[in-house]
């Protein structure tokens, strides 16, 4: 069987060194809000390259906590809008809807898979207060575009940099900059699965803005910065000390993982010659860290069905759009919009082929060979 990431192996790279970093926080006997974190939301703040990284409890708190700290600073409020692409995982707009937020779904580019920049403007409103793109699949939503529209506007710019640790976008003066340090803040999920991937639910927030991080490390600790004292009515949403340490040490590959992943992309690229399966365009590799490789295909079933009886492990991103989740089609969160054809049509022909820092050249060449059969 050919996995579709297999974490197991993942793991046993750095085996040694996480076994010692698990096993030093629980001889020091403090398992949170200790060195763990410290050390990590340094460290990953340098990375992203921005001033503060705030440590949560999953990715989806990271978002939350975004979205209520701008609603704190009275920047936003209940009934206000913020743009997120329609074909985003559920989480995305659960954050904006938890506080009250109303979600504008827009279409994606059928090339990129990611938020088509043509459509954002129109779909501006007096309520209009934000802009989440999502770096969906590990590609850089950002354009310089969005940017300028956000400029115009005056529109705080949220990332969603939960499938993509490590992508870069490339500016027009070739200065490579991270996802996560090109808005105003962002969200990081360190689910087991992800490109840097923790032992359970973990997650941050990475901004420049001083006083929106100290509102979100609050907000976080119960709405408490001082011990019994609570300025908001927060909830408890921290990075534990465990889980801060593996990080720190994954942190450190993270590049190398990341080219692994982009070389399996490349293949896959070149090699998969199937008229039935369109496979993503991607003009530069930098904007792309592959957290997961999509393929399109009308007969997506038939083909998953086939993989999977040739060995071949692979997933749905995600078979139902968030807009026809019953949570959301029954009930008045989300403003009704009938023109969502490409992000349905996605949705119903999404099929994601095994990449990950540990599968084999050897391995792929089986999945492409299949494919070409196919």
């Amino acid at each position: 069987m050919i996995k579709f990431l297999d974490l197991q192996k993942i793991t046993a790279q750095y085996s040694d060194e996480i076994h010692a970093a698990v096993d030093r926080v629980v001889d020091s006997g403090w398992y949170l809000q200790g060195e763990e974190n410290k050390k990590f939301e340094e460290t990953y703040s340098n990375f992203i390259g921005t001033k503060y990284c705030i440590g949560v409890a999953n990715g989806l708190d990271a978002l939350i906590w975004i979205l209520r700290a701008y609603i704190e600073l009275g920047i936003m409020k209940e009934g206000d809008e913020v743009i997120v692409p329609a074909n985003t995982y559920i989480a995305s707009i659960l954050a904006i809807t938890e506080n009250n937020l109303v979600p504008i779904l827009i279409e994606p580019d059928i090339n990129t898979f990611q938020i088509d920049e043509n459509k954002i403007e129109e779909a501006i409103t007096p309520k209009t207060k934000a802009i989440m793109i999502v770096h969906l699949y590990g590609r850089c939503a950002y354009t310089d575009k969005i940017g300028e529209i956000c400029k115009k506007y005056n529109l705080k710019l949220i990332e969603d940099n939960a499938q993509a640790h490590g992508c870069y976008f490339i500016d027009n003066t070739d200065a490579k900059l991270r996802t996560g340090s090109l808005g105003d803040a962002a969200g990081h999920s360190f689910y087991p699965g992800k490109n840097l991937g923790a032992f359970g639910d973990a997650g941050a927030v990475t901004t420049d803005n001083e006083e929106l991080a100290n509102i979100i490390r609050t907000l976080a600790n119960y709405g408490s910065s001082k011990k019994y004292v609570f300025k908001y009515a927060g909830r408890n949403s921290r990075l534990d000390e465990i889980q801060a340490a593996v990080l720190s040490v994954k942190l450190k590959y993270l590049d190398k993982d990341n080219a692994h992943r982009k070389e399996i992309a490349k293949f896959y690229i070149e090699n998969i010659n199937n008229s039935k399966v369109i496979l993503p365009k991607v003009d530069d590799f930098n904007s792309h860290v592959f957290h997961i490789f999509p393929i399109l295909c009308k007969q997506r079933d038939e083909l998953q069905n086939y993989l999977t009886e040739n060995g071949v492990q692979t997933l749905i991103h995600y078979p139902i759009p968030p807009h026809l989740q019953e949570c959301y089609r029954a009930s008045n969160l989300i403003i009704p919009n009938t023109k969502l054809g490409i992000t349905e049509r996605m949705h119903n022909e999404e099929l994601s082929l095994p990449i990950s820092p540990v599968i084999r050249l050897e391995e792929a060449k089986v999945v492409v060979e299949l494919i070409n059969k196919f």
